[in-house]
């Protein structure tokens, strides 16, 4: 048996369901009535995972953000996981906006993380690893109420457990 268990606590999208949701969203913007003729899409870099949303104007830019994030919500991608960026002009009088993939968690949050795992005074210990947060206790019930004070906490960050050994 092994006398250290460990969870890490990251902060990922899934690229599948990403992708998915902004096929799904394209597809709704094909069939309905209200998106006739107009230019309304949302394009996906893939390389990246960031998306451009371009609309006629910012009331129907308002209408297509609205279903693009159903769409993430029904395919599980968190909407803390997306940052709106401001909304540009484009051409010929349309109107675009980016929306950036926040992934991984950067130093400053992961120190905030750690800080309030130390102040709990839970017998873990809790290590940054790059874009992660690692916690390691000799007992799974200290960690599973680590994991369970994490999830009730709000970082600004769509976070998730994983490897749990």
């Amino acid at each position: 048996m092994a006398d250290e268990f460990s969870f890490d606590i990251v902060s990922k999208v899934e690229a599948q369901e990403l992708e998915n949701a902004v096929n799904q969203a394209n597809k709704e913007i094909t069939t309905r009535f209200d998106f006739r003729g107009s230019v309304s899409r949302v394009d996906l870099d893939k390389k990246t995972n960031d998306m451009t949303i371009y609309a006629d104007d910012e009331s129907k830019l308002k209408s297509v953000i609205d279903l693009f994030q159903n769409k993430c919500i029904k395919r599980g991608v968190s909407l803390k996981a997306l940052d709106f960026q401001k909304v540009e002009p484009s051409e010929k009088g349309t109107v675009r906006q980016m929306v950036k993939l926040k992934q991984g968690i950067n130093a400053e949050k992961a120190k905030e993380i750690v800080r309030v795992i130390k102040d709990s005074k839970v017998k873990v210990i809790p290590s940054i690893q790059s874009d992660q947060v690692r916690v390691t206790s000799k007992s799974k019930d200290e960690l599973q109420s680590v994991i369970s004070m994490v999830r009730s906490l709000d970082f600004g960050l769509d976070l998730q457990v994983t490897n749990l050994r």
